[in-house]
């Protein structure tokens, strides 16, 4: 969210090294078991006493998506906590950065109501400010986008992403524009209820049509820009991958693949780790050339693709998720972008003519 860290400097990612990818910084899952002594209270003002940089509204909007659990029953605002209370609240916030500066810089909006959009980003955009990308983000495009609106009168202190996708991965997000929207929408991210599928290319002939990588995710033991996939469980956080072969182009296979888990670099480290690291990966030892023919036109072939294909080969192909007011499902495709486009067309130019 996250799909895909501690001085992970051009990524979208968190200090914690085991948070999910494309949520990390974008919510917190609190528990809170209610004190003995407690005086009954209502909730949201329970609430504010553990969370005093939530407001109020956040709060009775957190409540209204479900997001609060008592007991394992959703309760609504009013409820009046009991000792012996167990509590369980999914509380989404925009990422806490500095201030915001508008910036008219183009974006591809596929959809757009009053509770959400859906962007279909490009390669090489970092989606929020952070670390050696304070301005040029997606949030600041959104910014201005907002500014520009005349009807938009948002209760979010910010812009509302629900989830992320590294700064080279191209493809779909959805960004809330109520608050309301933002705690429903994130619920749905956490539960891994969402219908996704990235588009990748990797390196070598993917053996089986379909197939599993399951393997807990840390930082590598060596590299700390890195992750990596522990079998033994000894480290990280448990992360499942299936992959299905959509073509094959001898040295390099375009994959389809889905989440059951969102780790941080979760897709990178797992195809890695099964000797298939992504195409043109610079961070994975991906931008060297680790399958083919040692002959120099075969390696003039492969720089030339690099060079129409200058980023890791990775998309965010399809969005699905239940909208927050209607109720109804909303499934979103993504193109292939040209420069994966590019390079699949070279491939099989490639094949055909050896």
């Amino acid at each position: 969210m996250l799909d895909e860290t501690e001085d992970f400097l051009e990524d979208e990612l968190t200090n914690d090294p085991s948070a999910d990818e494309e949520n990390s910084g974008l919510y917190e899952h609190v528990n809170i078991t209610v004190d003995k002594k407690q005086e009954p209270l209502r909730i949201d003002k329970f609430l504010l006493i553990f969370r005093q940089n939530s407001s109020r509204n956040k709060i009775s909007q957190t409540c209204k998506a479900g997001n609060v659990i008592v007991n394992g029953n959703p309760v609504k605002q009013n409820y009046r906590v009991k000792p012996g209370d167990e509590i369980s609240v999914l509380l989404a916030h925009p990422p806490r950065a500095n201030t915001i500066i508008p910036q008219d810089i183009p974006i591809n909006i596929v959809y757009e109501d009053n509770d959400l959009i859906i962007v279909d980003k490009d390669p090489g955009m970092v989606v929020h400010p952070g670390f050696g990308n304070w301005d040029g983000t997606l949030v600041n495009a959104l910014a201005y986008h907002f500014s520009k609106d005349p009807n938009y009168n948002s209760d979010l202190d910010r812009v509302g992403l629900v989830h992320r996708i590294d700064k080279d991965t191209s493809g779909l997000l959805v960004i809330a524009k109520t608050e309301y929207a933002l705690s429903f929408l994130a619920k749905q991210f956490f539960d891994r209820t969402t219908k996704r599928l990235y588009w990748a290319f990797v390196w070598g002939n993917v053996k089986d049509d379909t197939g599993t990588v399951t393997g807990h995710i840390g930082r590598h033991p060596k590299n700390r820009m890195q992750m990596y996939t522990y079998e033994d469980g000894s480290h990280g956080k448990h992360a499942v991958t299936h992959y299905k072969v959509l073509e094959r182009f001898r040295y390099m296979t375009w994959i389809e693949c889905k989440l059951e888990t969102g780790r941080t670099h979760q897709i990178r480290a797992h195809l890695k780790h099964i000797g298939h690291t992504l195409f043109n990966d610079a961070r994975y030892e991906g931008n060297i050339i680790m399958r083919g023919v040692n002959l120099p036109k075969y390696k003039q072939f492969v720089q030339n693709v690099f060079e129409v294909l200058p980023r890791h080969a990775l998309h965010a192909h399809t969005l699905g998720f239940i909208h927050p007011t209607t109720k109804k499902e909303m499934y979103f495709e993504s193109p292939m972008p040209k420069d994966m486009q590019d390079a699949s067309e070279r491939w099989r130019k490639y094949l055909d003519n050896n």
